[in-house]
């Protein structure tokens, strides 16, 4: 996916390591940065699930910061797609 030089795109990346109580905000940004987020998790493989909404939200949580309880509901909804996504072809 071409970059889209678009200031208003942004995008928020999480971690989840067993022993952890919540996932973790490890890269957040806009612009550029969003593409960047966006393009590394594609070359990796990862799903990118757009939720404006969400990624506002998430972008408000310092970088390696657990996320608040108050988004616990909505990233659990997000991982729950991304099970089904990752388990599709099963």
């Amino acid at each position: 996916m071409p970059p889209r030089d678009d200031e208003n795109r942004r995008a928020a990346a999480l971690s989840y390591k067993q022993g952890y109580y919540a996932p973790v905000v490890i890269a957040s940004g806009k612009g550029v940065v969003a593409e960047a987020i966006i393009a590394c998790a594609h070359e990796a493989g990862v799903y990118v699930h757009e939720s404006p909404e969400l990624v506002k939200l998430l972008m408000q949580v310092d970088n390696d910061q657990f996320i608040p309880p108050e988004l616990y509901r909505a990233v659990a909804e997000v991982l729950v797609w991304l099970y089904a996504m990752e388990n599709e072809g099963l």
